[in-house]
């Protein structure tokens, strides 16, 4: 059985997702629902998921609680809350005692749209990070490359919690570069307390004309510096349509691991995800 540690689900007529504009996301701009995704995960042998928050409003992670406690397809839930508020730690506690709480595993935050490369190393998100670990959750990275080196200080100010680097931090794979990304990728991996999502690549490539030779350098490097044990695969779908349907992207994870042996290709592919999300 393969776990997806990484997917998004959304009903546009229960709230907008206004980071969807403009052509190049104009395929997103529709309603994508578990029912959707169901059957392609079944095709393509994945039994478990990790549902993915989408958007900075409290109203969508009591929901996805209550989503995850109705389907079994879903074995965790990576929500949203105000870091920087005071009582983080009695939010999370009230999310838990919520439907569907106890499928709550981690929290994120689009950092990746902050224009403060080092959000995440304010006195208000450090105290935020703090609760999140108190709490026993890990912390999902969306990042762009500018953000690395924040992050590297961020996890080695919080030994006791566990963060995931989504999407490889988004590398600038349509570009071919690899530094600086490559370097404060390994810097991250350095610390024993991160873990990354071989994710999000196919969208970093040309959507039309990517091949798996594009994406290998990339992989090549989490692979080489996180190690299997540290490295989940998610398929960041619907996103991920822009570029690939579903069972291609899992595919293209299949082909960039086949280097590895059968019990290191079960750690990307399921072990890993369902040791750091406690699905």
């Amino acid at each position: 059985m393969i776990v997806d540690a990484h997917h998004h689900v959304w009903d546009l007529s229960v709230r907008d997702q206004d980071w969807i504009t403009g052509p190049h996301l104009a395929p997103l701009r529709r309603d994508f629902t578990l029912g959707d995704l169901r059957p392609e995960a079944r095709a393509a042998g994945v039994g478990r998921t990790v549902l993915v928050q989408t958007v900075t409003v409290p109203e969508e992670t009591p929901e996805f609680l209550a989503l995850a406690d109705r389907h079994e397809l879903i074995g965790g839930v990576v929500g949203w809350t105000d870091l920087t508020r005071p009582d983080v730690a009695g939010e999370l506690a009230r999310l838990r005692a919520l439907p569907g709480g106890r499928h709550l595993k981690g929290v994120r935050h689009q950092v990746q749209d902050e224009p403060d490369p080092e959000w995440l190393l304010r006195p208000d998100v450090r105290r935020g990070l703090a609760a999140v670990a108190e709490a026993g959750l890990v912390y999902d990275l969306v990042v762009r490359p500018r953000h690395l080196p924040a992050c590297v200080r961020a996890a080695a100010e919080h030994p006791g919690l566990t963060f995931v680097l989504d999407h490889l931090g988004k590398p600038p794979v349509a570009s071919g570069a690899t530094e600086p990304w490559a370097g404060a990728v390994r810097a991250l991996a350095a610390l024993p307390n991160t873990v990354c999502k071989l994710s999000g690549l196919v969208t970093e490539a040309d959507p039309a004309s990517w091949t798996v030779r594009d994406l290998r350098p990339y992989a090549d490097v989490v692979l080489d510096a996180f190690g299997p044990h540290r490295l989940m695969f998610g398929s960041d779908w619907p996103v991920c349509t822009l570029a690939a349907p579903y069972g291609e992207v899992v595919a293209v994870a299949a082909e960039l691991t086949a280097g590895l042996s059968e019990s290191e290709r079960a750690e990307v592919f399921r072990a890993t995800a369902t040791r750091v999300y406690g699905l």
